[in-house]
């Protein structure tokens, strides 16, 4: 379906040259003498790249139909990452270039958010927060407090992660996935 200039708008994807990008921000424009128009910033959702682009009057722009499935995180072997679908239980591979940096982050059974345009995998989304088990680190000693420093710790899944001195091996925290998996919190 086409949509018109004035139907693009934030969290919108489309396509343009056969690329699916989703509009991160749009200006509508109408100046005094001319036509209207919009000036939109666009997220390339294969690569991440962000560029800007100017839409005329009677342009018509290909919407592009994202489908959004729940999956879960299951094994990885050979460069692909396996999921499983929750709703069909259809196992799904997922290429290692298209998780990138969030496999360090991939924990058995995590439920995530799979985008995809045409059967094609465009991205994954993994939960803002996770919580894990502190595998290896230097130990903490009484009187450490978060504001004296940090040091790394290994997490149950391989991932090292910088945590506050008196964090000890055995502590489960709370990581901030959208950061890259930066620490959170300390959990009981």
């Amino acid at each position: 379906m086409a949509l018109g200039i004035n139907e693009i708008k934030s969290g919108v994807t489309i396509l343009v040259e056969g690329e699916v990008y989703m509009c991160i921000d749009a200006q509508h424009v109408k100046p005094g003498k001319g036509a209207a128009f919009v000036r939109a910033r666009l997220r390339n959702l294969r690569n991440d790249n962000i560029q800007e682009k100017t839409f005329r009057g009677e342009e018509k722009i290909d919407e592009a139909y994202i489908e959004e499935r729940n999956l879960q995180y299951q094994y990885s072997s050979g460069g692909m990452y396996h999921f499983m679908d929750s709703e069909n239980f259809e196992e799904i591979a997922i290429a290692e270039n298209i998780i990138a940096d969030k496999a360090k982050l991939l924990k058995d059974n995590l439920e995530i958010m799979g985008y995809f345009y045409k059967g094609e995998t465009l991205y994954v989304n993994l939960p803002n927060f996770i919580e894990f088990t502190i595998t290896e680190t230097e130990p903490g000693f009484k009187g450490d407090s978060s504001k004296s420093g940090n040091k790394p710790a290994t997490v149950d899944t391989g991932a090292v992660i910088q945590v506050p001195l008196f964090i000890n091996i055995g502590d489960k925290i709370k990581v901030d996935t959208r950061t890259g998996g930066t620490y959170v919190e300390r959990i009981n």
